[in-house]
């Protein structure tokens, strides 16, 4: 005795076709704009923390964290999906840090510039300026905030994102 059973296998045939949509590169097109877009945020991050903690600034520390300002760093490598993200702009370390206000055995220096209310303007070409004794600064630790923020809200941001993902192929 033999009994026909009949399997509709519709829907499991249009999650194959979904399932390889998203492996011949839909899914990685979504995750290179998903890191994109995480770089960015994060960039905002550290601007915010740059604003929020009051770094005196010429400018140039914040316009580098911008995709494309002076001094960025943004470097995507597609193969591995990695995107590396910061700035060049030599003194963010020192800011972020804390640093020395004269090199090791100068106890002071002459430094040119102006002041405007209770903000120095440095210019290389004034006949006016400031004596630095030498003394540490403390860091604003500006970037390291930023990482800590990020670290906090990207296990929820990627799992929202995977859970977006898996809707819109799979139901």
């Amino acid at each position: 005795m033999s009994k026909a059973v009949e399997i509709d296998l519709t829907e499991f045939n249009a999650f194959i076709k979904r399932l390889k949509s998203a492996a011949d590169g839909d899914f990685r097109k979504e995750l290179t704009v998903f890191l994109n877009g995480l770089g960015a945020e994060f960039l905002r991050l550290v601007e915010d923390e740059i604003i929020r903690r009051k770094v005196m600034d010429t400018r140039l520390l914040l316009a580098s964290f911008h995709e494309g300002g002076e001094g960025n760093v943004w470097d995507f490598e597609d193969d591995g999906l990695t995107l590396e993200v910061g700035t060049n702009v030599e003194y963010a370390k020192w800011v972020n840090d804390g640093h020395w206000t004269n090199p090791k055995g100068v106890k002071t220096r002459f430094v040119p510039g102006r002041w405007e209310g209770d903000r120095f303007i440095y210019d290389p070409s004034a006949r006016t300026g400031m004596v630095l004794k030498q003394k540490w600064v403390p860091g604003k630790h500006y970037f390291d905030s930023a990482v800590r923020i990020l670290e906090k809200i990207f296990p929820n941001v990627l799992e929202a994102k995977l859970q977006q993902w898996l809707n819109s192929y799979f139901t």
